[in-house]
Order: C-alpha cells, then structure tokens, then sequence
C-alpha cells in the first residue's frame, strides 16, 4: 500500500495538498453590533476608572460640626472655640413716652378718663384730647392756656355750674406743703380722684371710691359733708377736717 500511494504521489500529486491549496483562505470578521457593544462596554469602564481616579484624588473631607442642644458655638470648622456671650435678647428699652404729662379729664367733655400728652401741654389740649369740650360746657371760666401739671384732674365745668379748681396730685407726704392748683396743699373735695382721696389718713381705697360716688349726686359745699359718706364718723373727720377743703 505504502508503495501504491508513494507512486500515486509520483504521478498524480498529494491529493491532500490539492484540498488546502483549492480551499479560500478565509477573513476573521466581527459584526457591527458586536462592535457597538464592545465599543459601549469599553466607554464605561473607562468613566468608571475615570470618576475613581478623581475622587481619590480629592483634598480631606470636611465635616461640619453638629450644634449641640445647647446651642455653644462650633470649635473645629469654625476657627477656634467660641465663649458664650451675651443673650441676643436686650433688656426693653424704657417707654417711648416716659416724660409725658399724665391727666384725668373730668366734666363737660366726650370721653371722661385719662390722657397722655407730650410735656409743655396745656389745659386746651388735654380737653382736646378728651374728644373735646361738649355743648353744655362753660370755657369761659376755664383757663385753657394753663400748663398741665402731670398727675392732676382736669374738671371742664357745665354752664351754670360753679367752677371747680383743676386738683394737683397730693399724697399724704404732700399735705399742707402746698401744691399746684390746690392752695396749702389741701385736697379740694369736688376735684381730687380715688387716688388723691385714698392717700388721707383713714381713708382706704373703699371709703374713696364712696366719696367720689357721693360728690357726684350732691356736690360738696362744706367740708363738714364728708360725714355724710358711709365709713367716715366723728374720729375720722377730725382727721380730715385740716386736710381738706371744697
């Protein structure tokens, strides 16, 4: 057999070698989509190693300091601890109208009660801000250009009434030291408040308030009506009697 084929190769040739030679020579190809996959997959390995490289690459965190319950002030970020200093609620500043001149309006005026006016006012316009004088007030016999005095009642009289002096705060200290508006520093029974009234000896803030209950139904003409005000006898009114006047 060895001879048969060694003299078939003489003649005819290797028919193996024949197969090789007439076989193409074939080309190593990929398609597109394995490309485009390939290509997608190499691009984000290479964002990946990128975004590593630069947060590696980074300074030192920073941490930010976590406010205590106590609210003290941070010491790391901040530069140095800080001492606590003064609480940022400032003591209230004294009242805007601390100075102003303070008088009860009484008599023929709209609205009765109390009313602040600026230091230098005058009786005009403590009336003025009673809401002003009422039709049956009597201005003539009311000096309205008199400077107020802070603390005193100011009594707008009614036509037909008998003028009533404006009555200056008095305190039991003040009595017979002689004040603006009362003469001698007595208290005028027709004119003075609960206040000035509750400030005599033995009259309490109850008894006052029945005085003044009791002027305004029947005016005082004598000083000797004020036993006629329950609470107040014959012990108490030798009291007063120095003290008061109408």
């Amino acid at each position: 057999m060895r001879a048969v084929r060694r003299e078939y190769v003489e003649q005819h040739g290797d028919p193996l070698d024949r197969v090789e030679r007439d076989r193409a020579p074939r080309r190593w190809s990929v398609s597109w989509r394995a490309a485009g996959a390939a290509a997608l997959a190499l691009a984000l390995i290479g964002g990946a190693v990128a975004v590593r490289a630069a947060s590696t690459s980074a300074g030192p965190a920073v941490v930010l300091p976590v406010p205590s319950p106590e609210g003290t002030a941070c010491t790391d970020v901040c530069g140095g601890e800080s001492t606590a200093g003064p609480s940022a609620t400032t003591a209230p500043s004294s009242s805007s109208g601390q100075g102003d001149v303070v008088v009860h309006v009484v008599g023929a005026v709209r609205h009765h009660g109390i009313v602040r006016l600026p230091p230098g006012s005058r009786v005009g316009d403590a009336v003025d801000a009673a809401g002003g004088a009422t039709r049956s007030a009597d201005l003539d016999g009311l000096n309205l250009a008199r400077l107020l005095v802070d603390g005193e009642q100011i009594v707008v009289p009614r036509e037909g009434e008998a003028l009533v002096p404006s009555a200056a705060p008095t305190g039991l200290g003040e009595v017979g030291a002689g004040g603006p508006g009362v003469p001698g520093g007595l208290v005028d029974l027709n004119a003075a408040d609960a206040t000035a009234l509750d400030a005599l000896p033995g009259i309490g803030p109850v008894i006052a308030q029945r005085i003044v209950e009791y002027r305004a139904e029947h005016p005082f003409t004598s000083v000797d009506q004020l036993e006629d005000v329950p609470g107040i006898g014959p012990a108490l009114m030798a009291k007063l009697t120095d003290l008061v006047r109408v």
